[in-house]
């Protein structure tokens, strides 16, 4: 089971550190974020996490480490949810997969 949360978070920030540099609609997000300058940044940050999560596979301290990192930009991500006023539904995304981090952080590996 951990196997297969390590691989879906591994998936989903992959695509999304992709989708920091060639999808419009996420740079446009960044900016309601107030975030624009730091999204090639964070996009490099998932796609390094990425990496980190499925050598943590072998290397369960590199995994540890990697979903550690992420958990904390789910942290920061939920944080500037509240701050914009998004709505409970749009925050959840992030609470979940901040959840999800955590969790492989400590357990996970």
């Amino acid at each position: 089971m951990n196997a297969a949360l390590i691989v879906f978070s591994a998936l989903s920030f992959g695509a999304y550190g992709v989708s920091c540099f060639v999808s419009p609609y996420i740079q446009r997000e960044f900016e309601r974020y107030r975030f624009g300058p730091q999204l090639r940044l964070v996009g490099g940050l998932q796609l390094a996490a990425t990496v980190g999560l499925l050598a943590g596979m072998s290397q369960p301290w590199m995994g540890q480490l990697a979903a550690a990192g992420l958990a904390l930009m789910m942290l920061v991500a939920v944080g500037v949810r509240i701050r914009i006023q998004d709505s409970l539904l749009q925050t959840l995304p992030a609470l979940l997969y901040l959840a999800l981090n955590a969790y492989l952080a400590v357990a996970g590996f």
